[in-house]
């Protein structure tokens, strides 16, 4: 689990709740049931009318990324990758063909099987390219949707501070309902910024970043299979794909 994306979000709202009692203010002043239909409700609607079905359930899945990030175990990838190509080497690139399926990738499995059936480079490479760019265009979509809806939001708080003016402005002659309306109004913008900026936002910028060891994973398993292909030793492959990695050295263990 990331803590570290729950621990932000709480900083945060502590931090809120703690200067608005130092001001001499509680929880409750906070708690507008009508400002939060407003918000959250309109906000739902206009990402809804925004985004086609199949993005917002993709966007819905990738809510678990935040807190428990695909893993990426560099070091046992490029051992995998080694292997392939120790095999490769000392029996030929066929034996790729049964190998593959034991792959821990299916972008793996894809390209060495290809690697097998005696594929020009550039279409490997190409196959390869393809399924990552998708892969890309996936996490991108899913966090436009969160990117949307924290760019919607702040409106829709602003929206609730209009129509809770309105209420007060037509109530002048009761003094009794003005304080309803004035808290309405304030608490729908202070919603609208909250759920931007602590919440949406950083959603959608935690995607991102949740993504980049599994989008490097993908390049590593690239020119791994390309310098197979290539019939480049185990232990020259080893050292490039260990190039990739910041802070990790190559293990001792291959042979060409």
């Amino acid at each position: 689990m990331d803590i570290f994306a729950v621990l932000g979000t709480a900083i945060g709202i502590g931090f809120i709740l703690v200067a608005q009692a130092m001001e001499g203010g509680n929880i409750g002043q906070l708690l507008q049931v009508t400002a939060a239909m407003i918000v959250f409700g309109g906000t739902a609607g206009a990402v809804i009318a925004s985004f086609p079905n199949e993005d917002l359930i993709n966007a819905m899945g990738m809510i678990k990324d935040v807190l428990f990030p695909p893993k990426v175990n560099f070091e046992n990838l490029i051992t995998e990758i080694v292997g392939f190509a120790t095999k490769a080497r000392k029996e030929g690139v066929i034996i790729l063909e049964k190998e593959a399926k034991n792959a821990s990738d299916s972008l793996l499995t894809m390209g060495l099987e290809t690697v097998a059936d005696g594929a020009d480079p550039s279409l490997v490479q190409g196959m390869m390219e393809n399924q990552i760019t998708q892969l890309e265009e996936k996490v991108n979509r899913g966090s436009k949707v969160f990117e949307s809806a924290g760019a919607y939001s702040p409106t829709l708080g602003i929206i609730g501070a209009v129509m809770g003016l309105i209420q007060v402005m037509q109530n002048l002659s009761d003094p009794s309902k003005l304080g309803s309306g004035i808290a309405v109004a304030f608490v729908a913008t202070v919603y609208g910024l909250f759920a931007a900026n602590l919440v949406l936002l950083p959603m959608a910028t935690r995607i991102k970043f949740n993504y980049q060891k599994l989008f490097l994973a993908k390049e590593i398993m690239l020119e791994g299979v390309l310098a197979i292909q290539a019939g480049e030793s185990p232990t020259l492959i080893e050292r490039k794909l260990h190039s990739y990695i910041i802070d990790k050295k190559p293990s001792k263990g291959a042979k060409s």
